[in-house]
């Protein structure tokens, strides 16, 4: 009889340990993907940003000597990511193979212009600035128009705030949420022991050394759970940087580290916060407060 017992209190406490081991583990693995797309939501936006292209157009009589300068200027300016010289017979090649046909032996001439593709560095993708730059650039004598979408250009630099900031939203609501469901998971754990805590305690055990235990075993379990989600989170990101390699998850391997790391962290953090806590909630309650 005493051994049935046993084992099905060892059984019991098992199934404890696995479902706070569980809980920890996906509220954990759920907070590194969100922290994922956080972090890499400005690199995202930016590579969006700076798909745009303005193509400075110049007039048939610019000389060689003008063009050549202009791209020079462009290159160094701070505000550029690249200007690549395109020439008319380029242009109408290209133009040639997206219609599919040749509209040069059409029409009898080449109705196109040399131009200067200027692609623009993130941050000075705003309407605002890129009609400054788009303005001083037709200044220039030699420069017949520039052209750019403009609508585009707005509905980029909108679109990215708006989710940059609801992002941030939805991570402050899920942190939250997760702090509460493993506090949940651990309290749960924790309520089953309240009479043996409360029997330490009457037998003139200290509070720092009841409490110690459960941290140190909490915290274990923290960190198991935190290695799962982290096996987990490896994962996905592996997938994802074999079959979306536009995203360049793996271009800065510092931010990867951080996150990992963030994540081991926060599984023992919130495990050592709640286990502390849950054990000094019970250790102030009335022992006839025990059983409600």
């Amino acid at each position: 009889m005493s051994k049935a017992f046993e084992r099905y209190q060892r059984r019991k406490l098992i199934s404890s340990y696995f479902s706070v081991v569980l809980s920890i583990a996906l509220v954990l693995f759920l907070l590194g993907i969100l922290g994922l797309l956080v972090l890499n939501t400005k690199k995202m936006a930016d590579r969006s940003k700076e798909q745009i292209t303005i193509s400075v157009f110049l007039k048939e009589d610019a000389k060689d000597m003008e063009v050549e300068q202009l791209q020079k200027t462009l290159a160094m300016s701070e505000y550029t990511k690249s200007a690549t010289y395109v020439s008319k017979e380029e242009a109408a090649a290209q133009h040639s193979k997206e219609i599919g046909e040749d509209f040069v032996d059409y029409l009898g001439y080449n109705p196109l212009k040399n131009s200067i593709d200027v692609k623009l560095n993130a941050d000075f993708v705003t309407a605002e600035k890129v009609a400054e730059i788009a303005a001083t650039l037709e200044e220039k004598s030699y420069v017949d128009e520039v052209s750019y979408d403009r609508v585009l250009v707005s509905m980029v630099a909108k679109s990215v705030e708006k989710i940059g900031f609801w992002i941030l939203v939805a991570s402050a609501i899920f942190t939250v949420i997760a702090v509460l469901l493993i506090n949940s998971s651990i309290r749960l754990s924790i309520y089953s022991k309240r009479f043996i805590i409360k029997t330490m305690q009457m037998v003139g055990a200290t509070k720092s050394f009841i409490r110690k235990p459960f941290i140190w075993q909490n915290i274990k379990l923290g960190m198991l759970g935190a290695l799962i989600a982290l096996i987990a989170i490896a994962g996905v990101i592996y997938y994802v940087n074999t079959n979306f390699q536009d995203l360049g998850l793996l271009e800065d391997p510092m931010i990867l580290v951080i996150l990992l790391v963030g994540v081991f962290l926060l599984g023992m953090i919130i495990s050592l916060l709640s286990t502390y806590f849950a054990t000094q909630r019970f250790l102030n309650l009335r022992t006839d407060e025990l059983y409600y």
